[in-house]
């Protein structure tokens, strides 16, 4: 078993490979971690997961761009795939699903397809509808799936207009889902007169948030 202080240095190192959108070393990096005891799940939390909040970062400050996006996403797969079969899951749970995809009239997805990277590397089950999605798929997609969560991604003030509409269309079909919404031109209060149960601001806050609005929606139905 690896001490503390290995432990995080492996962290640091899967999560420098991310950055530096290094596949060998993530590939590398993550079979160490298992054969030095490290719980797969922190592995890609902590390390591959970290690293590709970074990536976002630096997506959106202009210092990383389309190209090199790419590459640190083919690092964190690389990683994901040495360490997501090794996951211990809590069989009483099913997996989480979602499904998410960028509204009609948008196609911009480089904030949704992070967003997809985030909840694969936690380990849900992602159906992802890529971008300028018809408003009705949503709906047919999640009584299809069962799925516990729908995403709505819009980067552009016209596009997001469509998702008071999805909410509505979603919430006929299953009113226990919970409606995740978020993109550059949204705010919480938007969100909020939206319908939408929750709202993340980036890649990064995405699965958590989403976690603790599913948590809080339970925590109402069964009072």
């Amino acid at each position: 078993m690896a001490s503390k202080e290995r432990t995080q240095e492996i962290f640091k190192a899967l999560y420098d490979a991310v950055v530096a959108y290094d596949e060998k070393a993530s590939t590398e990096l993550s079979q160490t971690a298992l054969e030095e005891g490290i719980e797969a799940y922190d592995a890609v939390m902590s390390g591959l997961s970290a690293g590709m909040e970074k990536v976002g970062q630096l997506y959106a400050s202009h210092e990383y761009f389309v190209p090199q996006l790419l590459l640190c996403a083919d690092a964190l797969y690389a990683g994901l795939e040495i360490l997501k079969p090794h996951i211990k899951t809590n069989k009483q749970e099913a997996k989480l699903k979602i499904v998410l995809g960028t509204v009609e009239g948008d196609i911009h997805d480089i904030g949704k397809n992070l967003v997809k990277i985030m909840f694969d590397a936690a380990g849900w089950t992602v159906y992802d509808l890529g971008r300028d999605v018809k408003i009705e798929r949503f709906a047919e997609e999640q009584e299809r799936t069962a799925s516990d969560v729908v995403a709505l991604s819009a980067l552009m003030t016209t596009s997001m207009l469509a998702m008071p509409t999805i909410v509505k269309m979603v919430k006929a079909v299953n009113p226990s889902v919970a409606i995740m919404v978020g993109g550059a031109p949204l705010t919480p209060e938007i969100a909020k007169r939206y319908g939408a149960d929750g709202y993340a601001s980036n890649a990064g806050e995405a699965v958590r948030e989403t976690v603790s609005v599913i948590a809080s929606m339970k925590g109402t139905q069964a009072k």
